[in-house]
């Protein structure tokens, strides 16, 4: 069964504990530090007992990061895309194909055109 890059994964290999705030990062593609700093201040900000709650429930519960997720550093970077708003992706995807699409056309229209004027030539030399 392949893994799935939508899932949140803990992330073993860049943890610094368990994990968590490394899967936090590669989930929504935020820096590492970012999300390091920012649990640090809820956690004293108020949210003492809660966040690590919080942080043992999800290293508890979370799965381990399969290694080799992301083929490429863009791949990586697509799937944090899809996660953080996959409708922007999809319509992304889509106007992709759109273009793609439509430069095929181009082609197929360019090649089918240079035939039948070659066709007219090879005729008119008969």
């Amino acid at each position: 069964m392949s893994a799935s890059r939508t899932q949140f994964y803990l992330d073993k290999q860049n943890a610094k504990w368990k994990g968590v705030c490394a899967g936090i990062a590669d989930y929504t593609g935020i820096e590492v530090l970012w999300v390091r700093v920012a649990m640090v201040l809820l956690t004293f900000a108020g949210g003492f007992p809660w966040t690590l709650i919080g942080y043992w429930l999800v290293a508890w519960m979370g799965q381990t990061k399969p290694i080799g997720l992301y083929e490429t550093v863009e791949d990586q970077k697509f799937w944090q895309g899809v996660r953080s708003n996959p409708k922007r992706s999809t319509a992304e995807v889509r106007s992709k194909f759109r273009d793609i699409d439509r430069r095929l056309a181009d082609i197929e229209l360019h090649y089918t055109s240079r035939n039948s004027q070659l066709a007219q030539e090879i005729d008119s030399l008969r």
